[in-house]
């Protein structure tokens, strides 16, 4: 598979608690530059993105992130700020602790609230994987199928554990076929993009692609 094929591909991601206006400038204009699928930003820069970007690149955001325990009347709200500031994608953190007590209807019910509140734009489930069994994974590829999200996706990135080649497996087997899959944090080189791909994801969460074109070759590909 070609580079600029995994590249547009790419959630080109920023999400860093320290991330100044500037990086997330020049992370902007990393991921027009290389044509990524989209730049993924903290919702508080979602606005002055909008104005920078200027329709250049799609506008990807967090909800309930990283955590996922904020109530859902919160991340309802989330989502409407974020897309009336500007968002495209919405990347949301489902309630573990919900999916520990085994309130599975209650987690279908908020993804479905949060469905209808992104209308037209993409939605992407964060289930953190590392923290789950693998019955729980199977049991949210159902939810979310149900639910009608675009996306699961595996991991926030600030867990223990990032996306596995196992948890892509398992997403494949298990989800309906109108829900694509995204991998994300670990993805640390061009090989692991690939294996993912071929594993069934269409959508890979990092900064590092990037970042090693940047350094190699003086980002040519």
């Amino acid at each position: 598979m070609e580079i600029k094929e995994i590249l547009s591909m790419v959630d080109h991601t920023l999400l860093k608690q320290d991330a100044t206006w500037q990086q997330i400038k020049k992370t902007c204009d990393e991921a027009i530059r290389f044509e990524t699928a989209s730049v993924c930003i903290p919702p508080s820069f979602v606005e002055a993105t909008s104005d920078y970007c200027n329709q250049r690149i799609k506008i990807c955001t967090v909800i309930g992130f990283p955590n996922g325990y904020s109530t859902e009347k919160v991340k309802l709200f989330e989502i409407k700020n974020a897309i009336e500031n500007g968002a495209d994608e919405i990347d949301t953190v489902i309630n573990i602790g919900d999916l520990k007590d085994r309130k599975f209807k209650k987690i279908l019910d908020d993804l479905k609230a949060e469905r209808y509140t992104c209308r037209n734009k993409i939605l992407k489930v964060i289930i953190e994987t590392c923290l789950l069994t693998d019955d729980e994974k199977k049991r949210m590829c159902e939810i979310v199928s149900e639910a009608g999200a675009d996306f699961i996706k595996t991991s926030t990135g600030f867990s223990h554990g990032g996306a596995t080649r196992e948890d892509i497996a398992l997403f494949s087997r298990h989800i309906a076929p109108n829900v694509k899959i995204k991998a994300a944090g670990g993805i640390s080189s061009f090989d692991d993009a690939r294996d993912f791909i071929e594993l069934g994801a269409s959508r890979l969460g990092t900064s590092r692609l990037i970042k090693i074109l940047l350094e190699e070759n003086g980002g040519g590909y």
